[in-house]
């Protein structure tokens, strides 16, 4: 109990008493009461479960976790604890004994949460199965588990198959529900077959995306301040995986809380053991009545089974015999003793036992030591499964394709039976609990449990059937998907995942068959092909990176051009971008794509595929080439008429024509494409194909960042800052990280320029931050260069230098160069600043270079005015070049329609000519340019400028200076 966390500071009240177990304290009308470590955990295990009685294993194993006692110390604590709480005296009753049950808290106990010490918040929204509704003889576990995994933080609930561990688990999740505020997530490790897929499996049901061949750092970094508790049940068929993550998971993030299911335990760091004994079974004794027999939970558990699969309800001392025997021959094993029970209905209670005697005797002699999957529950199953009739048996053996849950339409198309042979069979299955229901998504949805199916996959003699078969499930969800994939494209949040990620599984499990060594490669190209989409849709690009190369793979060097490689390699290349960056093999698996599309004369793929070799040539910073291909895409989509690639090539067009300096065109372009033409009517359109929907969103968020930007140098701060605030806000409620980032980047240059230093510092954060939980190497490069540019703003000069130098190198490294201009311009500032002219003076010629190589003009006009500057700043200033600058600065942001360079450009001229020709001179000449900024944001270039006017008027005894209301910017950051 010691060091238990809490949601808040929770306060037990009863009687004169307070107990708040977060702090280990109680007391007495407010002062504080004396106890003992051991006392006071006896005091705080039963309060915290009042009116239940804790057995005394159970109080002892919560009060010394670590030690074995004897009872007579949980008696001394008990009595020591009756002392200090006067029990008895004035009528006052607290601690009841149950003679050979244990202790209970009788007092009544109120409890009260003081929400401010709540810890960082988590997801309000829990994953878990229903609540066992009817378990049956684990009441004393669960309790236990629940007082206990506050405080230990992680255990493993360890015992054979079928014993009942996910029952206890999702028990004791929904116990700690309000504990974790919600904050409960259940995962499901028992549908896969492979270690790697833990931590992608946890990252989906989170809710993250994968986008590195590790997921587990991006799991960690989303983890590590929340306060939530992890489920993950069975463990043992991937334990080298699970146990892995749930030892970084434990290291890592300290108000996390595990609890795992496994049949054997992880054995790593943190975790603490809880062996799940079999339910406790009645002595061999002949004499043994009925009323006693059902005193324990293995035979409550057998007749209450019988009961509901429809047997006669009778059940006196002769059949207490009978069930104590069967119960004891199944070892206590919950899912075994269900298996038996379902059968009395069909065979009575004799014939049941005598059944098992038949098949079991000799695979059960009593021995625990034998693995329960391979004796005692295979052999369960041995038997469960030849009481099956003929039929059931094919549709049983051919329903173990599937992993996971499944549908009744899935079903029927996999095991090619009669559709209402098929729906028999599973209602038969489904009684003879041989197959559970599995609630999810419009409707019901079936599984095999994981040992059953184990079992049918183990039996010998249907290898030809099983490839026929395994066959068919690939055609099937190759069909599904290219059916249902575009429904996939407006879900975002795990809750709505959930039934595809679960389809998604099976999905995997075709692909593996197909490319595995007895596989069909040509069924596993088409369904890789249609996979892709989904596994954009639900942001696993890791997934269609691996299976894309893996069909493009099996395709070969001579196979002929189609649709198929077409779409592979596009998938392929727009995973690549954001897993490994910008890179060769993005390049040419994009490049490919195209190609296949130019030969087909397929233009709305090749306006689609250009789409994202734009955006490969912006991220490498050679606009140039950027804005060809925005012209390539302009030209076909002029031949279409389809409204989505008219708005896709505007938003590729006003990228483009904002980098070269049109500003007037890139506003044009860019509103046009967020507000379509209504005269556009659509047609067989770009949207109908799957591929095109993560092009568009990233698309259309990339152009409402880049309005915000166009909006801002053309002057009209506060309306940039609207589309600012807005843009974000529809990014996060995507709930789609790289739609975010996208969104991001512009908004913090925006902010950065405006002087807003408090939000780009928060939406900085926001941005590494979430680079980070999903792995995108260059962006949180990319977020530490913001971070320096956010230094230099501020004034912290030597700071900003040392990260954005650092950070641009690692820029470069990645070939990412889409804002190495802007990040160039802060370096030089900050020389500037610092003395540091002439390094600041290379530093400007390079980039000034590199502008004319590359194409980003809209930055020039702020490079020259910024050399300017520098060469007034030379020992020996060269005051012509500089007035040569600053004029071409001045006549280069004017041409633009640039007005924020312009005001930069007219504050620096206004200042050289009121130490030259006086103060009336420099307001003439920076009045005008100030007058045109007409939408009242406060930005630090305005309020300068205000100033600036404000103190000449006052020079050349003016009353009326400035009258252009500069307010407080409306923009607060998201």
């Amino acid at each position: 109990m010691r060091g238990m966390p809490e949601q808040g500071r929770v306060v037990l009240s009863f009687g004169r008493f307070a107990l708040v177990p977060g702090e280990r304290l109680l007391t007495e009308e407010g002062a504080p009461v004396e106890l003992g470590a051991r006392t006071l955990d006896t005091l705080i295990a039963l309060a915290s479960r009042p009116h239940e009685v804790v057995g005394k294993r159970a109080l002892m194993a919560l009060v010394w976790p670590d030690v074995t006692v004897e009872e007579g110390s949980l008696r001394f604590h008990i009595a020591s604890l009756r002392k200090a709480l006067r029990d008895g005296q004035d009528g006052a009753r607290y601690i009841a004994t149950l003679a050979g049950r244990g202790y209970c808290f009788v007092a009544p106990v109120e409890r009260s949460t003081d929400p401010s010490a709540a810890l960082a918040p988590a997801p309000k929204t829990h994953f878990l199965p229903v609540r066992p509704t009817h378990m049956v003889g684990r009441s004393e576990p669960v309790g236990l588990l629940a007082a206990q995994l506050p405080a230990s933080r992680f255990i493993t609930i360890v015992g054979p198959g079928g014993v009942g561990k996910t029952t206890v688990a999702v028990a004791v999740a929904h116990d700690l529900l309000d504990a974790f505020d919600g904050a409960v997530v259940f995962v499901d490790l028992g549908v896969l077959n492979d270690p790697a897929m833990v931590a992608p499996t946890l990252a989906s049901v989170l809710g993250l995306s994968v986008h590195s061949d590790d997921a587990a750092p991006g799991v960690i970094a989303y983890l590590r301040d929340k306060r939530i508790l992890l489920v993950l049940d069975c463990c043992e068929h991937v334990i080298e995986g699970a146990a892995r993550l749930a030892e970084l998971i434990f290291t890592a993030a300290p108000k996390v809380h595990i609890l795992a299911t496994s049949r054997e335990a992880l054995r790593v760091e943190g975790e603490w053991v809880h062996r799940l004994a079999p339910l406790a079974l009645p002595p061999d004794d002949a004499r043994l009545t009925a009323a006693a027999a059902l005193t324990y939970p293995a035979i409550r558990l057998f007749v209450d089974r019988a009961a509901a699969s429809g047997a006669r309800a009778d059940f006196g001392d002769a059949e207490a015999a009978v069930v104590s025997n069967i119960c004891r021959k199944l070892d206590g094993v919950a899912l075994a003793i269900e298996l038996a029970a379902g059968r009395v209905a069909a065979y009575g209670l004799e014939q049941t036992a005598t059944l098992l005697d038949q098949r079991l005797a000799l695979q059960w002699p009593g021995k625990r030591t034998a693995p329960a999957r391979q004796k005692s529950l295979n052999a369960t199953l041995d038997w469960s499964y030849d009481l099956l009739s003929e039929p059931e048996r094919m549709v049983l053996r051919r329903l173990a394709v599937f992993v996971g849950p499944f549908t009744l339409e899935a079903a029927h198309a996999v095991t090619a039976i009669d559709a209402v042979q098929v729906l028999n069979a599973i209602e038969s299955l489904v009684g003879k609990s041989m197959m559970a229901t599995h609630p999810g998504g419009p409707g019901m949805r079936y599984r095999l449990l994981d040992t059953t199916r184990a079992y049918i996959l183990g039996l010998a003699g249907h290898s030809g059937e099983r490839a026929e078969l395994a066959l068919r499930h690939a055609v099937y969800y190759r069909h599904w998907l290219e059916q249902t994939t575009a429904e996939w494209l407006t879900l975002s949040n795990p809750a709505q995942r959930a039934s595809n990620l679960a389809d998604l599984n099976n999905v995997r499990a075709a692909l593996a068959w197909c490319f595995g060594e007895d596989g069909h490669a040509a069924t596993g190209i088409g369904l890789a092909a249609a996979a892709a989409p989904a596994f954009f849709a639900m942001s696993l690009l890791t997934d269609c990176q691996r299976w894309s190369q893996r069909a493009i793979l099996a395709l070969g060097d001579a196979a002929p051009e189609g649709r198929q490689e077409m779409r592979l390699q596009a998938a392929l290349g727009l995973s690549l971008m954001w897993t490994r960056g910008n890179s060769e093999a993005t390049y040419a698996a994009l490049s490919r794509s195209i190609a296949i599309a130019e030969a087909q004369g397929d233009t709305l793929n090749q306006i689609l595929l250009l789409a994202p070799l734009h955006v490969f040539y912006l991220r490498t910073g050679d606009f140039r080439t950027a804005q060809h291909y925005a012209a390539r895409v302009a030209d076909l989509a002029r031949t279409t008429h389809d409204p989505a690639a008219i708005a896709l090539s505007r938003i590729l067009s006003g990228y483009s024509l904002h980098f070269a300096g049109d500003l007037d065109g890139a506003r044009r372009a860019l509103e046009a494409a967020l507000r379509p033409d209504p005269g556009d009517a659509p047609s067989a359109t770009l949207q109908d194909d799957p591929m095109a929907a993560p092009v568009l969103t990233l698309a259309l968020s990339a152009a409402a960042s880049a309005l915000a930007r166009t909006l801002w140098l053309q002057g009209h701060p506060a309306e940039a800052l609207r589309h600012v605030d807005q843009t974000v806000r529809d990014a996060a409620s995507a709930d789609h990280p790289v739609t975010l980032l996208v969104a991001l980047i512009y908004a913090i240059d925006v902010l950065l320029r405006n002087g807003d230093l408090d939000d780009a510092e928060a939406q900085i954060a926001r941005f590494i931050a979430s680079a980070e939980t999903y792995s995108l190497k260059s962006h949180v490069v990319l977020g530490r260069c913001f971070r320096g540019q956010l230094a230099i703003s501020r004034g912290d000069h030597e700071t900003g230098i040392e990260g954005l130098q650092a950070s641009l190198a690692a820029l470069h490294s990645l070939r990412y160069g889409l804002l190495t201009t802007a990040f160039n311009i802060s370096l030089v500032q900050a020389y500037a600043a610092t003395g540091r002219v002439r390094q600041g003076l290379v530093l400007i010629d390079e980039t000034i270079r590199s502008v004319e190589t590359n194409g980003d003009f809209c930055y020039l006009p702020e490079l020259l005015r910024l050399k300017a500057g520098l060469l007034r700043g030379l020992p020996q200033p060269r005051d012509d070049e500089a007035d040569l600058c600053l004029t071409e600065s001045l006549a280069l942001s004017r041409q633009q329609g640039a007005r924020a360079w312009e005001l930069r450009s007219s504050i620096d001229l206004a200042r050289r000519l009121a130490a030259q020709a006086g103060p009336e001179r420099a307001r003439a000449e920076l009045r005008p340019v100030f007058d045109q900024f007409v939408d009242g944001a406060q930005t630090a270039d305005l309020t300068t400028a205000k100033n600036l006017l404000a103190s000449w008027g006052q020079a050349a005894g003016q009353d009326s200076i400035v009258q252009k209301d500069v307010t407080a910017s409306p923009h607060a950051a998201p």
